[in-house]
Formats: structure tokens, sequence, C-alpha cells
């Protein structure tokens, strides 16, 4: 699944990506293909579901760093 430049740092991480990545396909209407061929994927596309992946990471991290900071401060 992931080659050298995309490797995951935290491996256990595969399935819950891929979770967030059909979850993120669906909400803008992009079909992913079930061959994983990206090829007939237009760049517009593939761009919002990155975009929209990337935006969510950021989320999820940011209520991450709030609870464990919050929990720091008690």
């Amino acid at each position: 699944m992931a080659n050298g430049r995309n490797s995951l740092v935290v491996p256990q991480s595969s399935a819950a990506l891929e979770q967030l990545k059909m979850e993120a396909a669906q909400e803008l209407g992009v079909e992913i293909p079930s061959s994983g061929y990206y090829g007939d994927v237009t760049s517009r596309e593939a761009g919002s579901l990155g975009g929209y992946i990337t935006k969510r990471l950021v989320q999820i991290a940011e209520q991450s760093l709030a609870g464990s900071s919050s929990n720091r401060i008690r």
C-alpha cells in the first residue's frame, strides 16, 4: 500500500486512514476506484479529496492537542 515516499509514521493507523478516505470520498461524491488505480480520477477530485482529508486530520490533531493540554492544566 505505501511506497517509500508515502510510508506511514504509525503503520497501525492504516485502517483508520482508509476509513477517513472512504468517508471523505462519499461526502464529496468522489468514486474511489475498486481497482486501486486512480488514473481515471480527475485532478480536481483528487485535490478535493486530499484537501478534505488534510482538513479533517488537522481538526483531529487540534482536538487531541486541546484535550491533552486541558489534562495537563488540571
